[in-house]
């Protein structure tokens, strides 16, 4: 039996990913769907957002879809999602950007980086570790290529190897591979690269970079879409898979019944074609646009639905369609 875990988190995930279970649900009443609590509320409950247990759980599933998760800016607090991406070895996050006339998918580099958790802190002093390596760069290249060769066949390698050393070894390790499985890429220092995708994002399909640069440069795209409450995220490993919306938990707007469970539900969709459920993956998109196309929006896009109330709008679109 196909074991789908279910992590709500903080804030809005309570909100929106009962949202996205229920779309799942309708469309595989035969998977089982479990609950696994993790998060800021779970800290302050027990004192540990995320213990060996929900880790153990969480490695049971076939799929885990992921709410948000609050990240309070403390010493002794460790984040919830960089400790699953690093226990479950997720290490490519792929974030799709697509509009009427582009289509472009970030790469993001997902255990390393400037997200490595190697960190030192005195009043005086606080340090980072920047980790990028020959294997972690090599992984994600290639996760990028065979993507490329899947859709419009170009890469494009977001780095800032003109300060950065360690961005001159994945910038490298990327053209090697490229150039190793004959695709076309170019490279472009990260800052650029930012505008040149506001400004012409049909121009770019698939572009790879590191961790937290993939991070800004998704949230950035995301304003070519909307917003954050539209664009979803797989976080892809070899053994492990977990599906999230790119916003946060929201705080301010937790428990009102206004945030948007596009991204979500997107989300949903992107487990299910990992699970090899292409028709019930298609089925949710043209959903969405039909929904939106009869004037139905959350606020954040003009509207006044509610989270629940959209999603239903979404849901009896996707019964019609069965």
């Amino acid at each position: 039996m196909t074991k789908i875990a279910v992590v709500e988190g903080d804030g809005i995930g309570h909100e929106v990913i009962p949202v996205a279970r229920r779309i799942l649900e309708i469309l595989h009443p035969e998977y089982e769907y479990f609950p696994v609590d993790v998060g800021y509320g779970m800290w302050e409950r027990t004192g540990c957002p995320c213990a060996d247990r929900e880790i153990d759980e969480l490695k049971t599933a076939d799929a885990i879809l992921f709410g948000a998760i609050t990240t309070p800016p403390m010493k002794d607090y460790q984040s919830v999602v960089l400790r699953i991406r690093k226990a479950l070895d997720l290490y490519a996050n792929f974030r799709p950007v697509k509009g009427e006339w582009f289509d472009i998918m970030i790469v993001r580099e997902n255990t390393e980086g400037l997200y490595s958790g190697i960190e030192e802190s005195t009043p005086e002093r606080a340090t980072t570790l920047r980790v990028v390596s020959r294997r972690g760069s090599e992984r994600i290249a290639r996760a990028a290529i065979r993507l490329v060769q899947q859709r419009r066949g170009h890469l494009t390698i977001g780095h800032k190897a003109n300060v950065l050393k360690s961005d001159v070894l994945f910038r490298d390790i990327c053209m090697s591979e490229a150039k190793s499985a004959g695709v076309t890429f170019n490279d472009k220092f990260i800052d650029a690269l930012a505008l040149d995708i506001l400004q012409h994002p049909a121009a770019y399909d698939v572009v790879v970079t590191t961790n937290i640069f993939g991070d800004i440069l998704s949230d950035m795209a995301s304003y070519l879409v909307g917003g954050l409450g539209l664009v979803p995220s797989a976080n892809i490993g070899d053994r492990y898979a977990l599906f999230e919306p790119v916003h946060g938990s929201a705080p301010d707007i937790a428990g009102k019944n206004i945030a948007n469970p596009i991204a979500a539900i997107r989300s949903a969709a992107m487990l299910l074609e990992y699970l090899g459920d292409r028709k019930g993956a298609a089925l949710v998109e043209p959903a969405i646009g039909r929904v939106l196309a009869q004037g139905i929006r959350t606020r954040d896009l003009g509207g006044s639905a509610g989270t629940r109330e959209f999603g239903d709008f979404v849901i009896r679109d996707i019964c019609q369609q069965l």
